[in-house]
């Protein structure tokens, strides 16, 4: 009897933590479905801004396929660099006037760094905008206040990073610090201007 009216409690206690788990599923799935697509606004809506924010002369935006040669990838690769969505920054009557690249530096203190960059047919950075950071408050947090201003409209190759005081074009200043994340927002432009020159050489996007 006893046995018996232990398997009754075992199962009755079963079937309510299977109850419980049945709900809890069920209700995130309506809340993922729910929240699904105000999210998808919100980054969408995010992606615009920052494409505008670093190519103000443009009109519109249309994103493209970009394909990187092996040796590309691997220079980008060796720098800590991933090349996300590729945009073509139009003027009126659709004229191009540069490329929008999404840069992604995986070699953050806090993890990836996600820059947006406006590069002009000329070659010339407009500006960069810092999607997503997690570096250390107070340090490599202060990159947008920081890092960010000083590769306002510089037409380079790549650039550096100094902690003496920048005196050169291609020179940045550090962030106090914040090496890692001086070194990894640097990195992260210089990937994502190869990214633009590749194209600006090759007309890609230009059909």
């Amino acid at each position: 009897m006893k046995n018996n009216a232990d398997l009754k409690i075992m199962l009755r206690e079963a079937g309510i933590l299977f109850a419980i788990t049945l709900i809890a599923g069920i209700v995130l799935g309506v809340i993922n479905e729910l929240t699904k697509d105000p999210i998808r606004v919100q980054q969408e809506k995010a992606v615009q801004e920052a494409c505008q924010t670093v190519f103000t002369q443009a009109e519109s935006f249309e994103e493209f396929e970009m394909a990187l040669e092996p040796e590309e990838e691997k220079e980008l690769s060796g720098m800590g660099v991933k090349i996300g969505s590729v945009y073509r920054a139009l003027g009126s009557g659709s004229e191009l006037l540069g490329y929008v690249v999404e840069s992604v530096s995986t070699q953050g203190y806090g993890g990836n760094i996600v820059l947006y960059l406006g590069v002009t047919l000329d070659g010339t950075l407009n500006d960069i905008s810092i999607l997503e950071i997690s570096e250390t408050p107070g340090l490599g947090m202060l990159a947008p206040q920081v890092l960010v201003p000083q590769f306002h409209d510089r037409k380079v190759e790549s650039f550096v990073f100094t902690k003496s005081g920048a005196s050169a074009e291609n020179e940045i200043d550090a962030i106090t610090s914040a090496t890692i994340t001086t070194r990894a927002v640097t990195n992260g432009v210089n990937g994502g201007l190869k990214a633009a020159h590749i194209l600006i050489e090759g007309g890609a996007g230009n059909e």
